[in-house]
């Protein structure tokens, strides 16, 4: 009779032979793919320990779709080098949806190349080789990948490879070193990866829903100071249904994209002589990026705000006050040299907000202190990373910072909390949780355990208040204390991170800011950041992809156009457009030679909320007929009361 091991499935003690695997532990289960072992994630070929805690792990869950696209990149590799013997192997880790694969190769990868590996990799995952795994020396992993220099340089990274893959999974783990083969069934090694996994048990089951999707160049390890690569981009689900659920996402999400329709609706653009990264903002742009910025400021004097303004530049001692420059640096753009001093375009507003706090004795009945601004602010971002508007290297803060007591604390940011949150429906965004970022082991965070322990507290018990999903994020806090953000979701279910608050009380001792208390004793005030657009430039380009360009009436460029069917209805329309002008409608008549339908075209393109159409029947009765943009018409409508209309929709700020 064989040997007995105890171990616990998912809570359940469990008598198995000695030998078990976990792919026999969990052959009731197809859907399993890797098992927990002990908290560690294992191959399921891994035979189990007396005592071990065992747990399966789906394929359809976080860690699972993990495993199955780290695997597919693993594939994907094998293919690369079948086509190209000479490219030498980077790194292949998943990430969000999908997984990529860097590779040193001669000329940059084609889309007819990409269709032939993909062709290729469907004979690997037919094959149905399977992942086994094998420990290594550090010597035996150098001869066998000898001819593959950056995987020798993985190897002398093993004690600190977390930062050897820009963050995400890293192929070598900081104990021992594990390689990979991809094993045919007739035994053989179809090729072998230097790799901590887990992975699949074959590849039969990348098959199911895997896709190439393009290639871009990318730095080895993200600096631009190493050799440049090519990076393959994938994506790989348990099944084809869901798999094309995601094209249908990412097939929306291009219909959606903020650049193209920036360009379509002629909103912004990004000049090459100004710089990467700097956007102009066009008239139709300018409207929008006008009404946001006249909304939130006359909600900040609402809500107990001082307006201030602050320069572009400053001498680079204050943000050593701050603690920004030891820690930010790098992100900051390049110190230019000024009467001996070194100058620095901002990077943030806070430090400049000190100062005018600290121009004067202050009581504390003028706390709390509110001052809000929109701040310029510059931030070298590497060129990998700028996109669109979303991640720029000029942006715009509606940056506010409220100077409490620490009594004061919790209420106002319960205020800011509600501020922020009612400004986001404002604008349509209405599905959203909050993150509490906290502080790591890292040594950037300054301050004491338990004034980040209360600070932490505090912020986390008012958003617990809000009833909001909290999710926690260990480590995100900024290095001078903990902070909230608001995650939104999209009109297609993408998260955003939009508004921020921040308790500080870092800065405020750096600075030497302090009060008069009612004691008549000198006290330091706590100071809370927030920005509730975040960056202007950010909101902007979120709110284009939310609403696929066609913006509510109120935001809207051109909230209506008149449209006659012939030139002699022309004048009737201006009188209407005059109507509308004097109740704050912008409004424009298309008088061009273009026939009505292709004006009609023409202004559905650029999904303006209301098209004004008249006609002789018009024109007699006093009326228009309306088009809306869903293509739906309401004819014969009186001018006063389409004016009315119009207006109205436009004030109460909602989707037509």
């Amino acid at each position: 009779m064989s040997a007995q091991l105890t171990i616990t499935r998912s809570g359940d003690a469990q008598q198995v032979a000695a030998g078990t695997t976990a792919a026999e532990l969990f052959a009731d289960d197809r859907d399993v793919v890797v098992a927990r072992v002990n908290g560690v994630l294992r191959d399921l070929s891994h035979p189990l320990a007396d005592g071990d805690e065992v747990e399966g792990v789906p394929i359809s869950s976080e860690e699972g779709l993990a495993v199955l696209r780290h695997s597919a990149a693993h594939v994907v590799a094998q293919a690369v080098q079948q086509h190209f013997p000479e490219a030498k192997l980077g790194i292949g880790p998943p990430v969000r949806d999908g997984f990529y694969y860097d590779f040193d190769v001669e000329r940059p990868f084609t889309p007819e190349d990409l269709k032939t590996l993909e062709k290729t990799v469907q004979r690997i995952v037919k094959e149905g080789q399977r992942f086994v795994r094998r420990v290594v020396s550090d010597d035996e992993a150098r001869a066998e990948l000898a001819d593959e220099p950056y995987k020798l340089e993985l190897i002398g990274l093993k004690s600190g490879a977390a930062d050897a893959a820009e963050g995400a999974d890293v192929e070598v783990g900081a104990g021992e070193l594990t390689i990979y083969d991809n094993v045919r069934r007739d035994g053989s090694v179809a090729w072998k990866d230097l790799c901590r996994g887990p992975h699949l048990p074959t590849t039969r089951l990348v098959g199911n829903g895997f896709s190439l999707l393009r290639s871009a160049a990318a730095y080895w390890r993200g600096s631009e100071k190493n050799p440049q690569l090519q990076r393959v981009y994938g994506t790989a689900w348990p099944s084809k249904d869901e798999l094309k659920a995601y094209q249908e996402r990412i097939a929306e999400a291009e219909r959606r994209d903020h650049r193209r329709l920036g360009v379509e609706l002629d909103l912004f653009s990004f000049p090459d002589e100004i710089g990467s990264g700097l956007v102009v903002f066009h008239p139709k742009g300018g409207v929008v990026k006008r009404e946001m910025e006249d909304y939130v400021r006359r909600r900040h004097i609402e809500e107990g705000f001082s307006y201030v303004g602050t320069p572009h530049i400053s001498k680079g001692g204050l943000f050593e006050t701050s603690g920004h420059l030891p820690y930010y640096e790098d992100t900051m753009f390049p110190a230019m040299e000024l009467e001996n001093s070194k100058y620095y375009l901002k990077a943030m507003n806070c430090p400049m907000h000190n100062l005018i706090f600290r121009s004067r004795g202050r009581s504390y009945r003028e706390l709390p202190l509110r001052l809000f601004e929109f701040g310029s602010v510059y931030r070298y971002e590497k060129s990998g990373v700028v996109h669109g508007l979303t991640r720029v290297r000029g942006l715009t803060q509606d940056d506010s910072h409220s100077y409490v007591t620490a009594e004061q604390a919790p209420g106002e940011i319960k205020h800011l909390l509600d501020f922020v949150l009612g400004l986001l429906k404002d604008f349509g965004l209405d599905d959203y949780y909050l993150e509490l970022s906290t502080r790591g082991d890292s040594e950037k965070f300054i301050g004491s355990d338990e004034e980040w322990a209360t600070a932490t507290a505090v912020l986390e018990t008012a958003a617990r208040e809000t009833g909001l999903d909290l999710v926690a994020d260990p480590g995100g806090a900024a290095f001078y204390g903990p902070k909230i953000s608001v995650q939104a979701r999209d009109a297609i279910g993408r998260t955003w991170q939009m508004s921020t608050i921040q308790y500080d009380f870092n800065q405020p001792a750096r600075f030497g800011l302090e009060y008069t208390a009612a004691d008549g004793s000198k006290q330091q005030p706590v100071m809370i950041h927030s920005a509730k657009f975040g960056s202007l430039e950010r909101f902007f380009g979120v709110l284009v992809e939310h609403y696929a360009g066609a913006f509510p009436a109120w935001l809207a460029p051109v909230q209506a156009v008149g449209i006659p069917v012939a030139d002699a209805h022309v004048p009737h329309l201006l009188h209407v457009a005059e109507q509308l002008r004097a109740r704050g409608i912008r409004v424009e008549v298309d008088d061009s030679d273009d026939r009505m339908p292709k004006k009609i075209r023409t202004w559905t393109k650029q999904k303006v909320p209301f098209l004004l159409i008249a006609g002789a029947e018009d024109v007699e009765a006093g009326a228009v007929s309306f088009r809306y943009r869903d293509g739906s018409q309401e004819n014969g409508v009186p001018v006063a009361e389409a004016v009315d209309k119009i207006a109205a929709a436009v004030a109460a700020r909602v989707q037509v």
